[in-house]
């Protein structure tokens, strides 16, 4: 039996955020309704308010959210039963889908492909697993192995690092999650940089948090704008990604870095360090220091890392590196959501690690011809869009220059191309003027899914308004 939850009035007026952009209002409202159930975040099953109380909180009519619902009832992801509410829901699997055709370009995940060496790695791994079968199957800590060779690689980035520093975790995001959990109690105060990593926004609401947003510049940072946030707020938390910022790719230098470092001692804000890009260097003009290498001035450093960007996102293997007093509560923290990595992941891991350092220049080279590739494709299909200079990660966080993200990323699924929002890596609705490119698919995939944007492009901006694309889209989970 699926469980039905309420979505209030308020929390979906944020959600929406800048959904007009001059077009059909009621189509417009259904379009970005069903953005926000497809990204999920609005979960499927969920009650949406009533019509007259989102006309009256949009300024809108009521009969423009009569029409809206009535499009997504007939698209099969709105149910209405008198008495009960509209339900928001994803389709049935099961049922035909309203199609032109087939989705088969995915530019929505920022994932390279998978390191070509990666079968040879669990091989040898696999050769080596009957010597951890007698040890057991549960470790909430991780592999001792594993844990001193990720130590090791800090310990050599100017950080010494033990393996009682380090805990073993089912990836990155498994590692936000569980910190977050473990730190933050309800209504604690968490500074984010907005845009931002969606899923470690959607950990620290789940844990209960409320989000306080440090917005950033199109491809910058703003390391004093985000100190003086956490002087304002005194936060619990703050979660930062200082380098190749995801999505926009910047990176915090040195000195920046310190000066976080010593606002956070000031404030007594742990601070969160998402380092999952920090491998992915194209040719960044300037040199950076770990968090964890810097004075700390008495601050709290939290860092976590996975391998699933440099080597493949199928290995879920990441780690969290803190004080051992934090360890060990995280470590006890963790029975309540998972039992502990698999032994042979984590073989696979150390025989990864073996090769690091060749493994990252061949990604600096892969992702330099992406980045070159979508860049001069971006340039000269789509000239009007801003798109900032980037010199490591995995994508572009492109201006659009009209609030109308939501509306290409489902529009360009009747052309069989799926694109995240602007607005997803936000935590009030904004960024609708923005898009993630990533630059890490083939340079056939580039050239053929940034062309198929530009097609759907011309139909949406200003002049030419989504014509047909709002009766052709095609809804994929």
């Amino acid at each position: 039996m699926t469980t039905t939850t309420a979505l209030g009035t308020h929390a979906l007026q944020t959600l929406l955020g800048e959904w007009r952009h001059g077009g059909v209002a009621h189509i417009e409202l259904a379009e970005k309704l069903n953005v926000l159930l497809i990204d999920g975040r609005v979960r499927s099953s969920t009650r949406l308010p009533a019509e007259r109380e989102i006309a009256r909180a949009l300024g809108i009519s009521r009969t423009t959210v009569v029409s809206a619902y009535r499009l997504l009832r007939e698209r099969g992801v709105l149910s209405s039963v008198q008495g009960s509410g509209s339900v928001l829901e994803l389709p049935d699997a099961t049922r035909p889908a309203d199609v032109s055709g087939p989705v088969d370009l995915d530019l929505s995940k920022a994932t390279p492909p998978a390191w070509p060496e990666v079968a040879d790695f669990a091989a040898r791994a696999l050769v080596r697993l009957p010597e951890h079968v007698a040890r057991g199957g549960i470790d909430f800590l991780g592999a001792q192995e594993l844990r001193q060779a990720i130590a090791d690689q800090y310990t050599a980035k100017g950080a010494p690092t033990t393996a009682d520093n380090i805990l073993v975790t089912l990836g990155a995001q498994h590692a936000i999650a569980l910190i977050a959990r473990t730190l933050l109690g309800r209504a604690d105060r968490v500074v984010v940089e907005t845009p931002s990593y969606p899923h470690a926004l959607d950990a620290f609401l789940s844990a209960g948090a409320r989000l306080v947003a440090s917005p950033l510049p199109l491809g910058g940072t703003d390391a004093p704008g985000l100190a003086e946030t956490l002087r304002d707020a005194r936060p619990a938390l703050a979660y930062l990604i200082p380098d190749f910022h995801n999505p926009t790719g910047a990176s915090l230098r040195d000195d920046d870095r310190e000066l976080l470092l010593t606002t956070a001692a000031r404030t007594g804000t742990p601070l969160l360090v998402d380092e999952t890009p920090a491998d992915l260097d194209i040719d960044r003009p300037f040199t950076t220091t770990p968090f964890a290498a810097l004075p700390s001035h008495g601050a709290t450093v939290i860092t976590v890392g996975s391998m699933s960007k440099l080597i493949w996102s199928g290995l879920r293997i990441g780690w969290i590196r803190a004080e051992r007093h934090l360890i060990e509560r995280f470590a006890l923290a963790r029975p309540a959501g998972d039992m502990g990595n698999g032994a042979l992941d984590q073989l696979v891991a150390v025989e990864a690690m073996a090769h690091l350092p060749r493994i990252r220049e061949a990604r600096r080279i892969e992702l330099g011809a992406g980045r070159d590739t979508a860049v001069r494709l971006l340039s000269e299909l789509l000239p009007e869009w801003e798109v900032p200079t980037v010199n490591g990660g995995l994508a572009l966080w492109i201006g659009l220059g009209a609030p109308l993200s939501s509306a290409l990323s489902l529009a360009a699924r009747s052309r069989g191309v799926t694109v995240t929002a602007g607005s997803r890596f936000g935590i009030d609705g904004a960024f609708e003027r923005n898009l993630r490119i990533p630059i890490t698919g083939s340079n056939a995939a580039l050239e053929e899914g940034i062309s198929r944007l530009a097609e759907v492009w011309s139909t949406l901006s200003p002049g030419s308004r989504w014509r047909s694309a709002a009766h052709e889209t095609a809804f994929v989970v």
